[in-house]
């Protein structure tokens, strides 16, 4: 078979380059694996019985020395004192059984990136990915059967669907290289990653609109469906650059010449473990992850919860309010993304600049919108406009340390992404059980103070730790030769064999 297949031209003309078909195929992709992930959190405010779940943590409570003066509660928006239209469901599950529901999803993601990391750097990475989405639909579509029956049930779907998501990060990361030309990696990656984004706004709405009018089994029924169509896409439309029909004859070269990869290895190089832990720029973006997905799984999965349980939102209302930031955040991404990367490939910044600068708008600008909010009180509308900021300045992250990993090791970037995104992962674990544990019979703006203070402190030390020790430079254990060359835009060098 030969090596590479004819050139026909991208399949949205010279105006959308392969290259970037890629990237908008991988950011839907993101977005239905991020959809399916955070729609247990908005479709379980429509299936718990609060009311019976407040009646028995009420009949469990032996005494409460807390004043009544002590922590504000607020009241529904538009300052009625009557209590909201009651929205219950089946089951009756305690705060900390909903953190546990919630986290559970996280115990697969944490034990299935490193070994799918391999298998996409080693093998294929499009295979690796088409597997994530596909798992992460068959649970949602089984979820409201196996639901029904007992939680056990909704325990092993989202388990199961935390390996398929797993998979995500570290072939797209291998995607990337495979694709992204050095000046143009910050607004590719940019553009995949911001469909977790899009994924959680779109599902966050879809969502609330679904359990409101047909019920929470809608939300997975609907969501799982609509899934099944890029499956089908990505089989047809992606491959490897030399093997893609659907490329110009002009584009291949161009990324080929760009990352070095004209000439290709046998065999995958090895990864040189110990001198991945002993380097500093690695453990920089492994600090920085973990700390940030602490204040993004707060926000993604528990101001829902937040906003129900202490500004008295509807679950229509909620919805909309909770997936109005996200929209705004995919524009700012992409724009920051691209100002970065037009500012490098000019010569005016260094990828090692670009990245702090990102990785600080996303540490800095989302801690002080938490201290306001913890202030803030009871001024609906205000604290909406906040959280919204918060979030939208996250996005950030994307061109940042999220995006780094490819800078420092473009050969092992699956690899990296998987040791990071694993620790990382730690935190989804933690904040729905850290959450349930400190509101339970205490929900109340008290209560999310001392929440949104564990996170500030997240944020700071990810924004010391990344912009002492982070680095944008290609370190000397990615090479597989004996030179070593110190620019930052050194392209990827002796990539293995690629293959469909």
């Amino acid at each position: 078979m030969p090596e590479e297949v004819a050139a026909k031209g991208s399949i949205l003309g010279k105006c959308v380059p392969s290259r970037y078909v890629l990237a908008i195929m991988g950011s839907i992709g993101m977005a239905i694996v991020y959809g399916l992930k955070v729609n247990l959190s908005v479709a379980m405010v429509a299936m718990v019985n609060h009311t019976a779940v407040h009646n028995l943590a009420s009949n469990k409570t032996v005494s409460n020395t807390t004043s009544a003066n002590e922590y504000e509660v607020c009241l529904p928006p538009g300052g009625s004192t009557a209590a909201p239209a009651a929205q219950d469901g089946p089951f009756v599950w305690s705060e900390p059984l909903q953190g546990t529901l919630l986290s559970c999803y996280f115990w697969g993601y944490l034990v299935s990136q490193i070994p799918l990391a391999h298998v996409a750097e080693n093998f294929s990475a499009k295979w690796v990915m088409l597997f994530s989405v596909a798992i992460n639909v068959a649970c949602t579509l089984l979820t409201p059967v196996l639901t029904n029956l007992h939680y056990g049930g909704l325990i092993l779907m989202r388990v199961m669907e935390g390996i398929g998501g797993g998979a995500s990060f570290p072939a797209m990361h291998v995607m990337i290289a495979s694709w992204a030309p050095p000046t143009e990696r910050m607004v590719m990656s940019t553009i995949i990653y911001v469909g977790t984004s899009a994924g959680t706004a779109l599902s966050i709405l879809m969502a609330g609109v679904l359990s409101e009018q047909w019920g929470w089994e809608s939300v997975f029924y609907v969501m799982g469906a609509l899934s099944c169509i890029w499956m089908l896409l990505w089989i047809i439309l992606v491959r490897y650059p030399n093997k893609q029909r659907f490329i110009s004859p002009e584009e291949r070269p161009m990324i080929n010449s760009s990352l070095g990869t004209e000439v290709k290895e046998e065999h995958h190089p090895a990864v040189p473990w110990k001198k991945v832990f002993k380097s500093i720029p690695f453990w920089a973006i492994l600090i920085a992850h973990t700390c940030s997905n602490f204040g993004w799984y707060m926000f993604l999965i528990e101001i829902p919860f937040y906003m129900k349980q202490v500004l008295k939102f509807n679950v229509a209302s909620n919805a909309t309010l909770s997936a109005m930031p996200y929209f705004p955040m995919i524009i700012f991404s992409i724009c920051l993304g691209k100002l970065l990367d037009s500012l490098q490939a000019k010569g005016k910044i260094s990828t090692t600049f670009a990245r702090k600068t990102a990785t600080s708008i996303c540490t800095l600008i989302p801690g002080a919108c938490l201290i306001v909010l913890c202030f803030i009180g009871c001024r609906h509308y205000e604290a909406v406009t906040v959280m919204s900021v918060g979030i939208v300045a996250m996005g950030a992250m994307f061109s940042g340390f999220l995006s780094n990993h490819i800078d420092i090791a473009p050969n092992f970037a699956g690899t990296l992404v998987a040791l990071t995104n694993t620790a990382a992962t730690l935190p989804g674990i933690v904040v729905p059980l850290f959450v349930g544990y400190v509101t339970k019979g205490n929900q109340n703006i008290g209560a999310w103070r001392i929440i949104f203070g564990v996170t500030i402190v997240l944020f700071a030390i990810e924004f010391l730790v990344f912009v002492i020790f982070g680095s944008g430079q290609e370190q000397s254990w990615n090479k597989t030769s004996e030179a070593e060359n110190k620019d930052e835009k050194t392209p990827l060098k002796n990539i293995t064999k690629l293959k469909t």
